[in-house]
């Protein structure tokens, strides 16, 4: 509690501060903006948050992101069906993610490597279908998903908020939910206590990898083209954005509200650079810089509330 407290604080202080540095960030069209530059993030982030309360991580999101938006595009020019592209790259980010939940559950692999190498082979296999370059939407209708609006707020938005509160709700009212925290705060004593683990795992995974292509088809939906580069550092982005939201990389600890919170944040700080036309390579350093931070504010979290015990 005492950790989400500050966070709020972290985050009033920190809207203050960009208002002050660029009395354009509170404008609408800047809100707008903002929104649709954390929305890949945002719905990244709420399957990365129960792979990090469950004790593990998945580094592929990024290249399972570009394999989605690089298959649907390819399937959607071949059928003319925006529909037959989605269901395409849920299919594909479905199988990234089972192949990364059975070598983690089954074989016992640390999910750190298992997802750096599939991370390696999926970007590999979206440059392989893209022949190396980007793929544009070719029939008309590709772009609902990236740019239709309601209510004068786009689509990507809206998904962002209904996939966090969908996953808020699978997080804190399920069973599912109850045993992903479970399963990170204490392994053994979960299987002790009946909970299928290894199924779990395969299924966090699973859903690690829809979640990413689905956001990577909707990106390229909006952009009406598919990139071989699309979602570089994009799990490190969400895993930053989590871990400021208070996941704890030890896994067990972890809520939605704190990850809309950390997603908010980083976006914030990013937007007001560029708002002040800050240099990419500067941009970069405090990136890395917030991530650093994320990760030693965990380890501080975690001494306090050992102590406190």
């Amino acid at each position: 509690m005492l950790a989400q407290s500050g966070m709020i604080l972290v985050f009033v202080v920190v809207v203050i501060g960009s208002f002050l540095i660029s009395p354009n960030f509170l404008s609408k069209d800047n809100m707008i903006s903002l929104g649709l530059q954390v929305s890949s993030i945002g719905v990244v982030a709420c399957t990365m948050l129960f792979c990090l309360a469950a004790g593990d991580f998945d580094l592929s999101v990024g290249s399972s992101f570009a394999l989605g938006g690089m298959v649907g595009v390819l399937i959607g020019n071949a059928t003319g069906s925006l529909f037959f592209g989605v269901l395409g790259a849920l299919a594909s980010g479905a199988v990234v993610g089972l192949v990364n939940g059975i070598v983690v559950a089954k074989f016992k692999i640390n999910a750190l490597i298992t997802t750096l190498a599939t991370m390696q082979i999926v970007r590999g296999l979206t440059n392989i279908l893209g022949h190396g370059t980007p793929q544009t939407a070719e029939k008309p209708g590709f772009d609902f998903l990236g740019n239709q609006s309601y209510f004068s707020i786009p689509l990507p938005i809206l998904i962002m908020v209904l996939f966090f509160v969908v996953f808020g709700i699978l997080l804190n009212r399920t069973v599912f939910g109850r045993n992903t925290l479970a399963i990170g705060g204490n392994k053994e004593a979960a299987l002790l206590a009946g909970i299928q683990v290894a199924r779990t795992k395969i299924a966090i995974f699973s859903l690690s990898g829809m979640v990413a292509a689905f956001a990577g088809i909707v990106a390229a939906s909006r952009l009406v083209v598919a990139s071989n580069n699309a979602g570089d550092k994009l799990e490190l982005q969400a895993i930053s954005a989590c871990v400021l939201g208070g996941v704890s990389l030890s896994g067990g600890i972890g809520t939605m509200s704190g990850t809309v919170v950390g997603v908010l944040i980083m976006g914030i700080v990013e937007n007001v650079m560029r708002l002040r036309s800050v240099d990419a390579f500067y941009q970069m350093v405090v990136t890395g810089t917030i991530l650093l931070l994320a990760v030693l504010f965990d380890r501080v979290k975690l001494k306090i509330l050992n102590s406190a015990s």
